[in-house]
């Protein structure tokens, strides 16, 4: 029978105060549906709470804002971080959302088989009258819309994928699991551009709000084009991360 070292103590399986607190921090986000922007309670709210002092409550609080899960406006309080959007990592919005741990989820609009046309063809390295597959989504974080996106496929290539269950899940996850396709780099073009009355009204917000319009060609591990995606963004609720070197 085995004995435990005298004057050993037991390991601990409780966590350190403000790790709980994060934790529950994020455990209110996800569950309460709270989406960027949404108020979360201050330190002296925390502390009372969790029965801490306002150094542990603020440690809890500068460790999520480290992750971008939280933002401290001074004299304004604690709300969920607007979502960075990073340029030197290629994600889909639900990895990136899910990395957040944040709730994803996509409405589907449209979708089918379509007429080529060059603005998309061309990128792909199709013929200009080669058939795509489009898909319009509205791409929802914790139940609010955050962004419109369209996503062309070559169709005879990708058929299948109209059929493909993407309401929660990935389009690259999708592309890499049912087809094999490794995804490598993605060019992009990113501009502002006024949100019309149709966009406006999916994207809950006042027409003429400025929205971010980020123009996506994604390549696979071998170098071919495979998905050309056209990308608008609720303005207030994403920012840009970028971050540039000289090599």
């Amino acid at each position: 029978m085995h004995q435990r070292q005298r004057g050993k103590p037991p390991v601990s399986l409780k966590l350190p105060a403000y790790k709980a607190i994060q934790l529950a921090l994020q455990e209110m986000i996800q569950n309460d549906g709270l989406g960027p922007g949404d108020s979360l309670p201050s330190e002296r709210e925390l502390a009372k709470n969790h029965a801490v002092s306002l150094m542990t409550a603020r440690a809890a609080l500068t460790g999520l804002e480290r992750q971008g899960l939280v933002e401290r406006r001074p004299g304004s309080g604690t709300f969920v971080a607007v979502p960075k959007i990073n340029y030197n990592k290629l994600m889909s919005t639900t990895e990136l959302m899910a990395g957040r741990g944040l709730q994803a989820a996509s409405r589907v609009l449209s979708s089918g088989i379509i007429g080529g046309f060059s603005e998309v063809t061309a990128p792909l390295g199709l013929s200009e009258n080669a058939p795509l597959i489009k898909l319009h989504r509205l791409r929802l974080v914790q139940k609010q819309p955050i962004a419109l996106e369209t996503s062309y496929l070559p169709a005879e290539q990708f058929k299948s994928i109209i059929d493909a269950p993407l309401k929660n899940g990935s389009l690259f996850s999708t592309l890499e699991q049912d087809f094999g396709i490794q995804l490598a780099y993605a060019d992009e073009e990113a501009d502002a551009i006024g949100a019309e009355q149709r966009i406006a009204t999916h994207l809950k917000v006042p027409a003429g709000s400025a929205i971010l319009r980020i123009r996506q060609i994604i390549y696979s591990t071998s170098g071919v084009p495979v998905l050309y995606c056209l990308g608008l963004y609720r303005g207030d609720r994403h920012r840009l991360l970028i971050r540039r070197s000289r090599s």
